[in-house]
Protein backbone atom coordinates (compact mmCIF):
# COMPACT_ATOMS: atom_id res chain seq x y z
CA UNK A 1 0.00 0.00 0.00
CA UNK A 2 2.81 2.35 0.93
CA UNK A 3 4.59 1.56 -2.33
CA UNK A 4 1.42 2.32 -4.29
CA UNK A 5 1.00 5.66 -2.46
CA UNK A 6 4.62 6.59 -3.15
CA UNK A 7 4.20 5.71 -6.83
CA UNK A 8 1.05 7.84 -7.14
CA UNK A 9 2.78 10.73 -5.33
CA UNK A 10 5.76 10.48 -7.67
CA UNK A 11 3.52 10.52 -10.74
CA UNK A 12 1.63 13.57 -9.42
CA UNK A 13 4.88 15.43 -8.72
CA UNK A 14 6.27 14.69 -12.17
CA UNK A 15 2.98 15.75 -13.78
CA UNK A 16 2.95 19.01 -11.79
CA UNK A 17 6.58 19.68 -12.67
CA UNK A 18 5.94 19.09 -16.37
CA UNK A 19 2.95 21.42 -16.32
CA UNK A 20 5.01 24.18 -14.69
CA UNK A 21 7.79 23.73 -17.25
CA UNK A 22 5.22 23.74 -20.04
CA UNK A 23 3.60 26.95 -18.82
CA UNK A 24 6.98 28.56 -18.24
CA UNK A 25 8.13 27.54 -21.70
CA UNK A 26 4.97 28.96 -23.28
CA UNK A 27 5.41 32.23 -21.38
CA UNK A 28 9.00 32.47 -22.55
CA UNK A 29 7.88 32.17 -26.16
CA UNK A 30 5.63 35.23 -25.81
CA UNK A 31 8.14 38.02 -26.47
CA UNK A 32 7.85 41.32 -24.70
CA UNK A 33 8.56 44.48 -26.64
CA UNK A 34 8.47 48.25 -26.60
CA UNK A 35 7.11 50.66 -29.22
CA UNK A 36 9.75 53.22 -30.16
CA UNK A 37 8.16 56.41 -31.48
CA UNK A 38 9.93 59.20 -33.39
CA UNK A 39 7.42 61.54 -31.69
CA UNK A 40 8.47 60.57 -28.17
CA UNK A 41 10.01 63.96 -27.35
CA UNK A 42 7.33 66.12 -28.97
CA UNK A 43 5.38 68.39 -26.61
CA UNK A 44 1.92 68.43 -28.17
CA UNK A 45 0.12 71.00 -26.04
CA UNK A 46 0.42 73.32 -23.08
CA UNK A 47 3.52 75.17 -21.98
CA UNK A 48 6.42 74.74 -24.36
CA UNK A 49 4.29 73.06 -27.05
CA UNK A 50 6.09 72.48 -30.32
CA UNK A 51 4.87 74.01 -33.56
CA UNK A 52 3.60 72.19 -36.66
CA UNK A 53 5.44 73.56 -39.70
CA UNK A 54 4.50 72.93 -43.33
CA UNK A 55 7.32 72.50 -45.81
CA UNK A 56 8.76 70.91 -48.92
CA UNK A 57 12.29 69.67 -49.48
CA UNK A 58 12.03 69.26 -53.24
CA UNK A 59 11.06 72.00 -55.69
CA UNK A 60 12.23 73.44 -59.01
CA UNK A 61 12.65 76.71 -60.87
CA UNK A 62 13.94 77.95 -64.21
CA UNK A 63 17.47 77.42 -62.88
CA UNK A 64 16.84 73.86 -64.10
CA UNK A 65 13.68 72.50 -65.76
CA UNK A 66 11.06 74.47 -63.82
CA UNK A 67 8.50 76.57 -65.65
CA UNK A 68 8.66 79.60 -63.34
CA UNK A 69 11.41 81.72 -61.83
CA UNK A 70 12.81 81.34 -58.33
CA UNK A 71 11.19 84.65 -57.41
CA UNK A 72 7.75 83.52 -58.58
CA UNK A 73 7.92 80.09 -56.94
CA UNK A 74 9.12 81.36 -53.57
CA UNK A 75 6.43 84.04 -53.42
CA UNK A 76 3.75 81.45 -54.21
CA UNK A 77 5.00 79.10 -51.50
CA UNK A 78 4.87 82.03 -49.10
CA UNK A 79 1.31 82.81 -50.21
CA UNK A 80 0.27 79.18 -49.68
CA UNK A 81 1.43 79.25 -46.06
CA UNK A 82 4.59 77.18 -46.31
CA UNK A 83 6.99 77.52 -43.40
CA UNK A 84 10.15 76.24 -45.09
CA UNK A 85 11.30 75.39 -48.61
CA UNK A 86 14.40 73.65 -49.98
CA UNK A 87 14.81 74.41 -53.67
CA UNK A 88 16.44 71.35 -55.26
CA UNK A 89 17.00 72.11 -58.91
CA UNK A 90 18.56 69.41 -61.09
CA UNK A 91 22.33 69.44 -60.73
CA UNK A 92 22.20 72.91 -59.15
CA UNK A 93 22.90 73.27 -55.43
CA UNK A 94 20.48 75.70 -53.84
CA UNK A 95 21.64 79.02 -52.41
CA UNK A 96 19.82 81.84 -50.64
CA UNK A 97 16.79 83.01 -52.60
CA UNK A 98 18.28 86.46 -53.22
CA UNK A 99 21.26 84.99 -55.05
CA UNK A 100 21.85 83.63 -58.53
CA UNK A 101 22.95 79.97 -58.36
CA UNK A 102 25.28 78.60 -60.98
CA UNK A 103 23.27 77.33 -63.94
CA UNK A 104 24.00 74.35 -66.16
CA UNK A 105 24.35 74.63 -69.91
CA UNK A 106 21.72 71.87 -70.19
CA UNK A 107 19.04 74.35 -69.14
CA UNK A 108 20.18 77.22 -71.35
CA UNK A 109 16.66 77.39 -72.81
CA UNK A 110 15.71 79.15 -69.57
CA UNK A 111 18.64 81.56 -69.74
CA UNK A 112 16.43 84.60 -70.33
CA UNK A 113 13.83 83.55 -67.77
CA UNK A 114 15.83 83.82 -64.56
CA UNK A 115 14.98 85.97 -61.58
CA UNK A 116 15.65 85.71 -57.86
CA UNK A 117 14.37 87.75 -54.91
CA UNK A 118 15.75 91.16 -54.11
CA UNK A 119 17.63 91.50 -50.84
CA UNK A 120 14.64 93.33 -49.35
CA UNK A 121 12.15 90.67 -50.47
CA UNK A 122 14.38 87.91 -49.10
CA UNK A 123 14.64 89.60 -45.72
CA UNK A 124 10.89 90.22 -45.52
CA UNK A 125 9.89 86.69 -46.57
CA UNK A 126 12.33 85.11 -44.12
CA UNK A 127 11.05 87.26 -41.25
CA UNK A 128 7.35 87.18 -42.19
CA UNK A 129 6.83 90.86 -42.95
CA UNK A 130 6.42 90.51 -46.72
CA UNK A 131 2.82 91.30 -47.77
CA UNK A 132 0.57 88.59 -49.19
CA UNK A 133 -1.19 89.12 -52.52
CA UNK A 134 -4.08 90.90 -50.80
CA UNK A 135 -1.71 93.27 -49.00
CA UNK A 136 -1.99 91.75 -45.52
CA UNK A 137 1.14 90.89 -43.56
CA UNK A 138 1.63 87.19 -42.88
CA UNK A 139 3.64 87.69 -39.67
CA UNK A 140 5.17 84.22 -40.01
CA UNK A 141 8.57 83.60 -41.53
CA UNK A 142 9.42 81.11 -44.27
CA UNK A 143 12.83 79.50 -43.80
CA UNK A 144 15.28 79.14 -46.69
CA UNK A 145 16.97 75.72 -46.65
CA UNK A 146 20.10 75.91 -48.81
CA UNK A 147 22.36 73.12 -50.04
CA UNK A 148 19.69 70.98 -51.75
CA UNK A 149 20.35 69.38 -55.14
CA UNK A 150 18.58 66.73 -57.21
CA UNK A 151 21.34 64.49 -58.57
CA UNK A 152 21.40 62.24 -61.65
CA UNK A 153 19.83 64.84 -63.92
CA UNK A 154 21.32 63.58 -67.20
CA UNK A 155 19.18 60.46 -67.19
CA UNK A 156 16.11 59.25 -69.03
CA UNK A 157 14.61 56.94 -66.39
CA UNK A 158 14.96 59.40 -63.46
CA UNK A 159 16.97 57.53 -60.82
CA UNK A 160 16.90 60.77 -58.85
CA UNK A 161 18.37 61.34 -55.41
CA UNK A 162 18.08 64.50 -53.36
CA UNK A 163 21.11 65.71 -51.44
CA UNK A 164 20.77 68.18 -48.56
CA UNK A 165 23.12 70.53 -46.70
CA UNK A 166 25.73 70.17 -49.42
CA UNK A 167 28.53 72.70 -49.90
CA UNK A 168 27.61 75.28 -52.53
CA UNK A 169 30.21 74.04 -55.01
CA UNK A 170 29.21 70.37 -54.63
CA UNK A 171 27.19 68.29 -57.11
CA UNK A 172 27.05 70.97 -59.79
CA UNK A 173 26.03 69.24 -63.01
CA UNK A 174 26.00 65.79 -61.41
CA UNK A 175 24.64 63.90 -64.43
CA UNK A 176 24.71 60.32 -63.15
CA UNK A 177 23.73 57.10 -64.89
CA UNK A 178 20.45 55.26 -65.46
CA UNK A 179 20.96 53.15 -62.32
CA UNK A 180 23.31 55.50 -60.49
CA UNK A 181 21.67 55.63 -57.07
CA UNK A 182 24.69 54.12 -55.34
CA UNK A 183 27.18 56.58 -56.79
CA UNK A 184 24.97 59.60 -56.04
CA UNK A 185 24.35 58.52 -52.45
CA UNK A 186 28.07 57.90 -51.98
CA UNK A 187 28.89 61.35 -53.37
CA UNK A 188 26.44 63.04 -51.00
CA UNK A 189 27.80 61.17 -47.99
CA UNK A 190 31.42 62.00 -48.86
CA UNK A 191 30.45 65.68 -49.08
CA UNK A 192 28.84 65.70 -45.65
CA UNK A 193 25.22 65.82 -46.79
CA UNK A 194 22.02 63.95 -46.05
CA UNK A 195 19.91 62.28 -48.71
CA UNK A 196 16.73 60.49 -49.63
CA UNK A 197 15.59 58.56 -52.70
CA UNK A 198 13.16 60.43 -54.94
CA UNK A 199 9.95 59.01 -56.45
CA UNK A 200 11.20 55.39 -56.76
CA UNK A 201 7.97 54.28 -58.42
CA UNK A 202 8.79 56.46 -61.41
CA UNK A 203 12.06 54.59 -61.97
CA UNK A 204 10.28 51.25 -61.41
CA UNK A 205 7.54 52.14 -63.94
CA UNK A 206 4.83 51.23 -61.44
CA UNK A 207 2.10 52.82 -63.55
CA UNK A 208 2.62 49.95 -65.99
CA UNK A 209 3.50 47.38 -63.34
CA UNK A 210 2.09 48.24 -59.88
CA UNK A 211 3.39 44.99 -58.40
CA UNK A 212 6.98 46.15 -58.97
CA UNK A 213 6.86 47.64 -55.46
CA UNK A 214 6.42 44.10 -54.09
CA UNK A 215 9.17 42.54 -56.18
CA UNK A 216 11.80 41.18 -53.74
CA UNK A 217 14.63 42.19 -56.08
CA UNK A 218 13.42 45.80 -56.15
CA UNK A 219 12.93 45.87 -52.39
CA UNK A 220 16.44 44.50 -51.89
CA UNK A 221 17.89 46.99 -54.38
CA UNK A 222 16.57 50.05 -52.53
CA UNK A 223 16.84 48.47 -49.08
CA UNK A 224 20.54 47.73 -49.53
CA UNK A 225 21.18 51.34 -50.56
CA UNK A 226 19.47 52.65 -47.43
CA UNK A 227 21.43 50.21 -45.27
CA UNK A 228 24.74 50.96 -46.97
CA UNK A 229 24.65 54.73 -46.44
CA UNK A 230 24.01 56.15 -42.97
CA UNK A 231 23.33 59.53 -44.56
CA UNK A 232 20.47 58.11 -46.68
CA UNK A 233 17.48 58.77 -44.45
CA UNK A 234 14.74 57.11 -46.50
CA UNK A 235 12.54 57.69 -49.51
CA UNK A 236 9.72 59.82 -50.83
CA UNK A 237 6.35 58.13 -50.33
CA UNK A 238 4.40 61.02 -51.85
CA UNK A 239 5.64 63.18 -54.72
CA UNK A 240 3.68 66.00 -56.36
CA UNK A 241 0.30 64.58 -57.51
CA UNK A 242 1.59 60.98 -57.35
CA UNK A 243 0.90 60.64 -61.06
CA UNK A 244 3.78 58.26 -61.73
CA UNK A 245 4.39 56.86 -58.26
CA UNK A 246 1.06 56.15 -56.61
CA UNK A 247 2.29 52.94 -54.97
CA UNK A 248 5.41 54.24 -53.25
CA UNK A 249 4.04 53.94 -49.73
CA UNK A 250 3.53 50.21 -50.39
CA UNK A 251 7.20 50.03 -51.37
CA UNK A 252 7.96 51.90 -48.14
CA UNK A 253 6.21 49.20 -46.10
CA UNK A 254 8.31 46.56 -47.83
CA UNK A 255 11.49 48.55 -47.23
CA UNK A 256 10.68 48.88 -43.53
CA UNK A 257 10.31 45.12 -43.22
CA UNK A 258 13.63 44.71 -45.04
CA UNK A 259 15.76 47.24 -43.11
CA UNK A 260 14.35 47.17 -39.56
CA UNK A 261 15.83 43.72 -38.79
CA UNK A 262 19.18 45.45 -39.39
CA UNK A 263 18.25 48.23 -36.97
CA UNK A 264 17.64 51.01 -39.51
CA UNK A 265 14.36 52.84 -39.94
CA UNK A 266 13.27 54.20 -43.32
CA UNK A 267 11.99 57.75 -42.96
CA UNK A 268 9.16 58.76 -45.28
CA UNK A 269 9.18 62.10 -47.10
CA UNK A 270 6.45 63.95 -48.99
CA UNK A 271 7.40 66.72 -51.40
CA UNK A 272 5.78 68.97 -53.98
CA UNK A 273 8.48 68.47 -56.64
CA UNK A 274 6.73 71.52 -58.07
CA UNK A 275 7.73 72.99 -61.42
CA UNK A 276 4.91 75.58 -61.41
CA UNK A 277 2.28 77.09 -59.10
CA UNK A 278 -0.35 74.43 -59.81
CA UNK A 279 1.75 71.73 -58.13
CA UNK A 280 2.47 73.53 -54.89
CA UNK A 281 -0.75 72.35 -53.19
CA UNK A 282 0.07 68.68 -53.72
CA UNK A 283 2.36 66.80 -51.31
CA UNK A 284 4.24 68.22 -48.33
CA UNK A 285 5.56 67.54 -44.83
CA UNK A 286 4.38 68.74 -41.43
CA UNK A 287 7.44 69.02 -39.16
CA UNK A 288 7.01 69.05 -35.38
CA UNK A 289 9.69 71.40 -34.05
CA UNK A 290 10.51 73.60 -31.08
CA UNK A 291 11.64 76.32 -33.47
CA UNK A 292 11.39 76.82 -37.22
CA UNK A 293 15.00 77.16 -38.30
CA UNK A 294 17.50 75.24 -40.41
CA UNK A 295 19.10 73.42 -37.47
CA UNK A 296 15.74 72.08 -36.26
CA UNK A 297 14.70 71.18 -39.82
CA UNK A 298 17.87 69.12 -40.24
CA UNK A 299 17.39 67.47 -36.86
CA UNK A 300 13.76 66.61 -37.64
CA UNK A 301 14.65 65.13 -41.02
CA UNK A 302 16.89 62.71 -39.12
CA UNK A 303 14.58 61.98 -36.18
CA UNK A 304 11.41 61.50 -38.24
CA UNK A 305 9.27 63.69 -35.97
CA UNK A 306 7.01 64.75 -38.82
CA UNK A 307 4.01 63.72 -40.91
CA UNK A 308 3.55 63.26 -44.65
CA UNK A 309 0.53 64.77 -46.41
CA UNK A 310 -0.73 64.44 -49.96
CA UNK A 311 -3.76 66.04 -51.58
CA UNK A 312 -4.14 63.50 -54.38
CA UNK A 313 -3.89 59.70 -54.36
CA UNK A 314 -5.24 56.85 -56.44
CA UNK A 315 -6.97 53.72 -55.12
CA UNK A 316 -4.59 51.06 -53.73
CA UNK A 317 -4.89 47.85 -51.72
CA UNK A 318 -4.24 49.77 -48.50
CA UNK A 319 -6.49 52.70 -49.35
CA UNK A 320 -7.89 55.02 -50.28
CA UNK A 321 -10.89 53.11 -51.58
CA UNK A 322 -11.95 56.04 -53.75
CA UNK A 323 -9.54 58.39 -55.48
CA UNK A 324 -8.75 61.54 -53.52
CA UNK A 325 -8.17 64.77 -55.43
CA UNK A 326 -8.21 67.94 -53.35
CA UNK A 327 -5.40 69.80 -55.09
CA UNK A 328 -5.90 73.55 -55.27
CA UNK A 329 -9.16 73.45 -53.31
CA UNK A 330 -10.18 74.98 -50.00
CA UNK A 331 -10.77 71.56 -48.45
CA UNK A 332 -8.76 71.22 -45.23
CA UNK A 333 -6.28 68.36 -45.26
CA UNK A 334 -6.18 65.80 -42.44
CA UNK A 335 -3.32 66.13 -39.98
CA UNK A 336 -2.34 64.43 -36.74
CA UNK A 337 -2.30 66.63 -33.66
CA UNK A 338 -0.66 64.05 -31.40
CA UNK A 339 0.74 60.53 -31.49
CA UNK A 340 1.47 58.97 -28.11
CA UNK A 341 2.59 55.53 -26.97
CA UNK A 342 1.60 53.89 -23.68
CA UNK A 343 3.18 50.47 -23.23
CA UNK A 344 1.71 48.39 -26.09
CA UNK A 345 -0.95 50.95 -27.04
CA UNK A 346 -0.96 53.87 -29.47
CA UNK A 347 -3.28 56.87 -29.09
CA UNK A 348 -3.45 59.35 -31.96
CA UNK A 349 -5.52 62.49 -32.36
CA UNK A 350 -6.25 64.05 -35.73
CA UNK A 351 -8.40 66.74 -37.30
CA UNK A 352 -10.21 67.08 -40.62
CA UNK A 353 -10.31 63.34 -41.26
CA UNK A 354 -13.09 60.78 -41.78
CA UNK A 355 -11.26 57.71 -40.53
CA UNK A 356 -7.88 56.42 -39.45
CA UNK A 357 -6.23 53.11 -40.21
CA UNK A 358 -3.42 51.37 -38.36
CA UNK A 359 -0.96 49.48 -40.52
CA UNK A 360 1.60 46.92 -39.34
CA UNK A 361 4.02 45.13 -41.64
CA UNK A 362 2.14 46.31 -44.71
CA UNK A 363 -1.32 45.18 -43.59
CA UNK A 364 -4.28 47.09 -42.20
CA UNK A 365 -4.85 45.77 -38.68
CA UNK A 366 -7.54 48.21 -37.53
CA UNK A 367 -9.75 50.96 -38.97
CA UNK A 368 -11.42 53.55 -36.74
CA UNK A 369 -14.13 55.95 -37.91
CA UNK A 370 -13.81 59.51 -36.65
CA UNK A 371 -16.28 60.33 -33.90
CA UNK A 372 -14.31 62.57 -31.55
CA UNK A 373 -10.90 62.97 -33.19
CA UNK A 374 -9.20 60.29 -31.10
CA UNK A 375 -7.98 56.93 -32.39
CA UNK A 376 -6.72 54.08 -30.20
CA UNK A 377 -5.20 50.66 -30.68
CA UNK A 378 -3.98 48.18 -28.08
CA UNK A 379 -1.57 45.74 -29.67
CA UNK A 380 -2.18 43.25 -26.85
CA UNK A 381 -5.53 42.65 -28.54
CA UNK A 382 -3.89 41.92 -31.93
CA UNK A 383 -2.77 38.35 -32.56
CA UNK A 384 0.95 38.11 -33.33
CA UNK A 385 1.68 41.78 -32.62
CA UNK A 386 4.89 40.85 -30.80
CA UNK A 387 6.30 39.74 -34.16
CA UNK A 388 5.53 43.00 -36.00
CA UNK A 389 8.44 45.13 -37.17
CA UNK A 390 6.49 48.37 -36.87
CA UNK A 391 3.11 50.04 -36.72
CA UNK A 392 2.09 53.27 -38.44
CA UNK A 393 -1.06 55.36 -38.73
CA UNK A 394 -2.85 56.99 -41.67
CA UNK A 395 -5.65 59.57 -41.54
CA UNK A 396 -7.99 59.93 -44.54
CA UNK A 397 -10.32 62.81 -45.35
CA UNK A 398 -11.84 64.68 -48.27
CA UNK A 399 -8.81 66.96 -48.30
CA UNK A 400 -6.18 64.24 -48.56
CA UNK A 401 -4.24 61.72 -46.52
CA UNK A 402 -1.77 62.22 -43.67
CA UNK A 403 0.53 59.49 -42.42
CA UNK A 404 2.86 59.05 -39.49
CA UNK A 405 6.34 57.66 -39.61
CA UNK A 406 6.90 54.05 -38.58
CA UNK A 407 6.70 53.39 -34.84
CA UNK A 408 9.26 50.62 -34.43
CA UNK A 409 8.55 47.51 -32.38
CA UNK A 410 11.69 46.52 -30.48
CA UNK A 411 11.89 43.17 -28.69
CA UNK A 412 15.54 43.38 -27.68
CA UNK A 413 16.72 40.74 -30.13
CA UNK A 414 20.09 41.06 -31.86
CA UNK A 415 20.09 42.94 -35.15
CA UNK A 416 21.42 41.61 -38.42
CA UNK A 417 24.71 43.07 -39.61
CA UNK A 418 24.59 44.47 -43.12
CA UNK A 419 27.46 43.43 -45.34
CA UNK A 420 27.59 44.47 -48.95
CA UNK A 421 27.96 41.55 -51.32
CA UNK A 422 30.70 42.11 -53.91
CA UNK A 423 29.61 41.95 -57.54
CA UNK A 424 30.90 39.27 -59.87
CA UNK A 425 32.57 40.35 -63.11
CA UNK A 426 29.39 39.49 -64.99
CA UNK A 427 27.26 41.52 -62.57
CA UNK A 428 29.62 44.49 -62.97
CA UNK A 429 29.27 44.27 -66.75
CA UNK A 430 25.47 44.09 -66.57
CA UNK A 431 25.46 47.04 -64.15
CA UNK A 432 27.45 49.14 -66.63
CA UNK A 433 25.09 48.21 -69.47
CA UNK A 434 22.01 49.07 -67.41
CA UNK A 435 23.55 52.39 -66.46
CA UNK A 436 23.94 53.47 -70.07
CA UNK A 437 21.75 56.03 -71.80
CA UNK A 438 20.99 53.43 -74.49
CA UNK A 439 19.50 51.12 -71.87
CA UNK A 440 17.51 54.04 -70.50
CA UNK A 441 16.09 54.85 -73.92
CA UNK A 442 15.16 51.20 -74.48
CA UNK A 443 13.34 51.18 -71.15
CA UNK A 444 11.45 54.31 -72.09
CA UNK A 445 10.52 52.93 -75.50
CA UNK A 446 9.44 49.46 -74.42
CA UNK A 447 8.46 50.05 -70.79
CA UNK A 448 10.36 47.18 -69.18
CA UNK A 449 11.63 47.44 -65.62
CA UNK A 450 15.28 47.47 -64.70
Amino acid sequence: MKKTFKLVSLILCVTLLLSVVSVGGFAAEKKDYVIVSPYEDVIWSGEGAWGAYKGTLHSHTTYSDGNLTLESMIKEYYEQDYDFVANADHGVTGVEWNRHPEQQLLYCYNLFNLKHLTDEEFEQITNGTYPLYDGTIRNKKMVCVTGANELNNLTVTKPHVNGYFLPEEAAFGYGGTENGYDEALSYIEKNGGLSHINHPGDWLYTNDNPDAVNNPDNVKFFGDLILKYDSCLGTEVFNEDNGVDGYDRILWDNLLMYTLPYGKNVIAFSNTDAHDHENIDTSFNIFMMEENDVDHIKETMQSGAFFCVTRKLRVTDIGPYEEIDAMNTDLPYPVFTSVEVDDHAVLATAKDCDYVQFIADGKIIKTVENTDGTFFINLDEIEGAEDFDYIRVEAFGEGGICLTQALVIEDGSDKNEYQEQPKTELEKFIYIIKGSIIWGLLRELFGFTN
